[in-house]
């Protein structure tokens, strides 16, 4: 049984992330009034958290909203096929099992030692649409959080040449669906410890988890140490994502360059790419550099 601290200390992380998904929800309007929410588990500690979370919000949330889980059971060998069943129906929500074998062609298109994961992703993609349009669902969400959409610029930039991430919301490949990332303001070090504290029957990824060498995994080490070393750098990478200066960028699609003229009037941040005084001034601990998790919480409307 827990202790009274620890209780605390659960409840408060719970109350963390819930106030984190609320108001990404809030910010992006990812869940409306009337909305079929298709939750996609993969039996992950990210899923298992964004469907607890979204369960708690339901409950008492300004508006109706429903939930059915879904998972893909990908015929992975070894895929233990009751433990999501078990669970979900421990839960009493909706859900739904689709079964296809995406594992067989992947391992027959993907030389040996070659990345699986985007054709994996594509597969699974695919599937999950088909699925959404079968269930009549209004919305689909991911799992993704605050650090998976940093380490996902990070992979644009370094080998892609792109200033893109993941959109906390978007419409799908196919333009029939809408996506949705309600971890997107969440934390992973916050997921690690809910997800234990839950005792979530977690089921690991054999067919991409053994591929050491990724280019994510790199990027998510480096995230991490700069974490470690620079407490609070995280956070201002991801609110950097959230004020974008086209006009101090290099994209003559987003800004025109080509028809600027000096006026003689002075402009609000000319050529100031860096503000050095007032980065210099800020201490860390200020408000405006706290994680974002300590803001007010912002229910679903």
């Amino acid at each position: 049984m827990a202790t009274p601290k620890a209780q605390y200390n659960a409840n408060k992380l719970q109350k963390r992330l819930r106030n984190a998904v609320g108001r990404a929800i809030a910010d992006f309007n990812m869940i409306e009034d009337g909305d079929r929410v298709m939750v996609c588990l993969s039996g992950g500690k990210d899923s298992y958290t964004m469907l607890e979370i979204l369960g708690s919000l339901q409950k008492s949330a300004p508006i109706h909203f429903d939930l059915v889980a879904v998972n893909l059971d990908q015929k992975q060998p070894g895929f233990p096929e009751d433990v999501l069943p078990a669970y979900l129906d421990s839960l009493d929500i909706e859900y739904k099992i689709v079964e296809e074998d995406t594992y067989s062609i992947v391992k027959d298109k993907v030389p040996e030692g070659k990345t699986t994961c985007s054709l994996c992703s594509r597969l699974r993609r695919g599937v999950l649409y088909r699925t959404a349009k079968e269930l009549g669902i209004t919305k689909i969400a991911l799992g993704h959080h605050r650090d998976d959409i940093l380490e996902t610029l990070f992979l644009n930039m370094f080998f892609g040449g792109k200033l893109k991430s993941m959109p906390p919301k978007l419409v799908s490949d196919n333009g029939e669906h809408v996506v949705i990332r309600p971890l997107a303001y969440c934390r992973e070090k916050d997921i690690i410890p809910f997800a234990e504290q839950k005792q979530f029957p977690i089921i690991p990824c054999n067919l991409c988890g053994s591929q050491e060498n990724l280019q994510r995994k790199q990027v998510k080490a480096m995230l991490n140490e700069w974490d470690k070393r620079f407490p609070g750098r995280i956070e201002t990478m991801f609110r950097a994502m959230q004020n974008v200066v086209p006009s101090h960028l290099a994209d003559p699609s987003l800004f025109d360059f080509a028809t600027i003229k000096a006026t003689g009037t002075p402009v609000e941040n000319g050529d100031t790419a860096f503000d050095r005084e007032s980065f210099e001034d800020t201490s860390m601990t200020s408000p405006e550099f706290q994680p974002v998790q300590t803001l007010d919480v912002v229910e679903v409307r």
